[in-house]
């Protein structure tokens, strides 16, 4: 349902420099103006809502306070910037979030010059608004770093690597707590505030700046007990002990809705030579629209949704999604198998774990966004006999690389990792892309690695990894709905390196990967309609490779092709190796790979991502004709 709202002041502001020209008084209107305008744009689109309404009045506050883009803002991941980029130059876009050609769910440093830096992986800003603070302080410019970084965020160990690296940038770095779920303040209310305004004000610096010059003055154990008893005396009222051991100095909490208390500690800090500091904002995720408000969780991310009522507009699925599929064969299998345990970082719905979580919940571990603890932690529980689920992203999985090669794959630990979002994902873009696991797992020694073609399949290879004892094991699978092929009453154990002839030809072989079989067969019918006899392979294993399967079909066709959603170095490369190294193209064989481009492809509908990336159909019967066509008996074969 369209809804437009009326946004008489926000009309006026186009960038930050219109929107310092307001009254303190107009910006409470100016953020319900701008909560609005968001919900309506959200509301046609899809996409991060629950985190955006959380952040408005922090936004207006962050950029009438400070002189950005001078001033560098880094958002965390990013999907809480929809109200940021409405202030600064795109709303006239800004219902084209995540859509083909439009703006980005996340930042993007190519979008805006508001956008320094671009974020959609978590627990990254400290570190990038560290980066720039400094930068300027080494070039003798002006300018500060501004990290807005969220509760969440901060269970990383990214972010606390950064913190423990800041003090070099002195008053140019801000880290602004954004917290909305942990509660890890005590609650806010007037008291918290006017501490918040005090300890931040240049009286109070100045005062305890002078305390500390006098107190280094005294002997060594009275000037470390009046180091400790300021700082415990401000831990006590304000949570801010940890922040001060890691060389911040904290303000808060303060009521990040409450644009009056944000304005003057935000100036304080601005204005402060005490550095570098560590705000402590609270809020509440879905602010001010009451359906995400009462289900912070559910409009985390949303579909396009009647902004009246709060339904979102779903369309009926015609199987089940892949991740539900993966938990709810896992947590069968667990019933009768004590050993097997859920490991997740941050994403139980996500992965599915949250299935496994209802039925097991003292087998189930969210470990919080630390993927490279999830990993050595799955090894340990391994190397005591365990049967560790390690259930991550295919994109996240990339940052514990280091983890899978020296804690499990040298160690030979059977591991077991469930590989979601495999391939292209949509409108979450590159930074969500599965575009490398194949890649980068299938190169390690005692790693085996699996991808299912479909719903069916992912169950067997669930279960394979189960009882596969004698190393690590990976399987990936898409996101999104299967193909609908009915689930299997029980479980096959696959034999560890063997693919299946799903469709038998004697020209062309396509050997396929993942969930491209359903596009290799539908290229199979095209190329049998042309007279080319086509036999269509499910490799299932990236590695060990089916040799034995690949060699028979080297040897009795003419053309090879492979097909898989990942990048260069996959599959086909690996197929290519074996060739050559057998010299099985000695006698003439034609062997193509068809794979993702070699570039970070844009936000759009994954079909319109495999078009471009030219992995649907049409093109794998493009590659076979052109292929052919390097052979006359092949050109006329295929006219005719």
């Amino acid at each position: 349902m369209s809804y437009d709202p009326a946004t008489p002041l926000l009309d006026t502001v186009n960038t930050p420099a219109d929107l310092r020209k307001l009254a303190p008084t107009q910006l409470r209107q100016l953020s319900d103006e701008l909560r609005a305008e968001m919900i309506s744009a959200v509301g046609s689109t899809g996409g991060h809502l629950g985190s955006g309404l959380g952040v408005v009045e922090l936004t207006v506050a962050i950029h009438y306070v400070f002189n950005t883009p001078d001033d560098k803002l880094v958002w965390d991941v990013g999907h809480q910037a929809y109200p940021h980029k409405i202030l600064t130059g795109r709303r006239d876009r800004i219902r084209t979030l995540r859509q083909s050609g439009g703006l980005s769910g996340f930042t993007k440093r190519s979008e805006s010059e508001y956008d320094p830096f671009g974020t959609a992986h978590s627990s990254t800003s400290i570190s990038a608004a560290l980066g720039f603070a400094i930068a300027n302080k080494l070039t003798d410019r002006p300018g500060k770093g501004i990290a807005v970084i969220g509760d969440g965020a901060m269970s990383a160990g990214m972010a606390y690597e950064a913190m423990n690296n800041a003090q070099g940038a002195g008053n140019r770095l801000i880290v602004i707590l954004n917290d909305n779920d942990m509660s890890i303040a005590p609650p806010v209310g007037g008291l918290s505030a006017y501490l918040a305004r005090l300890v931040s004000s240049r009286p109070f610096l100045s005062l305890r700046d002078i305390a500390r010059r006098l107190s280094r003055k005294l002997p060594r154990p009275l000037h470390e007990a009046a180091r400790k008893t300021d700082e415990f005396a401000r831990g006590m009222a304000m949570g801010g002990t940890l922040f001060e051991e890691l060389g911040f100095y904290y303000v808060g909490p303060i009521d990040g809705h409450n644009i009056d208390q944000l304005i003057p500690v935000l100036e304080n800090v601005r204005d402060a030579a005490e550095g570098p500091c560590l705000i402590h904002v609270v809020t509440q995720k879905g602010k001010g629209y009451g359906p995400a408000e009462a289900a912070a969780d559910k409009y985390h991310g949303v579909q396009k949704f009647d902004v009246i009522t709060g339904e979102q507009v779903k369309a009926k699925a015609s199987a089940p999604a892949y991740q539900n599929v993966f938990g709810e064969t896992l947590a069968t299998l667990a019933e009768s198998d004590p050993r097997i345990c859920a490991i997740t970082a941050a994403m139980p719905s996500g992965t599915g774990v949250d299935k496994f979580a209802k039925a097991h919940p003292e087998r189930t571990f969210d470990v919080g966004i630390a993927e490279q603890h999830a990993v050595t932690f799955a090894a340990g529980l391994a190397a005591e006999g365990m049967r560790p689920f390690c259930a991550i992203y295919s994109t996240f999985l990339q940052r514990a690389f280091d983890q899978v090669v020296h804690d499990v794959a040298i160690q030979n630990l059977p591991v077991r990792f469930a590989i979601d979002r495999a391939g292209l994902v949509g409108a979450d873009g590159a930074t969500h892309a599965g575009s490398f696991d194949v890649t980068y797992l299938a190169t390690l020694p005692n790693m085996v690695v699996m991808a299912a073609a479909d719903e069916a399949e992912l169950v067997h290879m669930t279960y394979t990894a189960a009882l596969h004892d004698s190393g690590p094991i990976a399987f990936r699978y898409p996101r999104g709905n299967g193909t609908g092929v009915a689930l299997p009453a029980a479980p096959e154990r696959l034999e560890i390196g063997k693919g299946r002839i799903v469709r038998q030809g004697s020209k062309v072989a396509l050997l396929s990967l993942g969930t491209r079989l359903a596009e290799a067969l539908k290229a199979a019918d095209l190329l049998e309609a042309k007279g080319l006899s086509t036999t269509v392979a499910d490799l299932r294993f990236a590695k060990p490779l089916d040799e034995a399967l690949i060699r028979h079909l080297m040897a009795t066709h003419e053309v090879i092709v492979t097909v898989e959603e990942g990048s260069i170095g996959g599959l086909g490369a690996h197929v290519l190796t074996m060739a050559s190294d057998e010299g099985l193209t000695d006698a003439g064989l034609k062997i193509r790979t068809m794979r993702l481009p070699d570039l970070f492809q844009d936000h759009d509908s994954p079909d319109k991502q495999y078009d471009e990336a030219g992995l649907n159909a049409p093109q794998i019967v493009d590659t076979v004709l052109k292929a052919l066509r390097h052979n006359s008996a092949g050109v006329s074969e295929a006219r005719a």
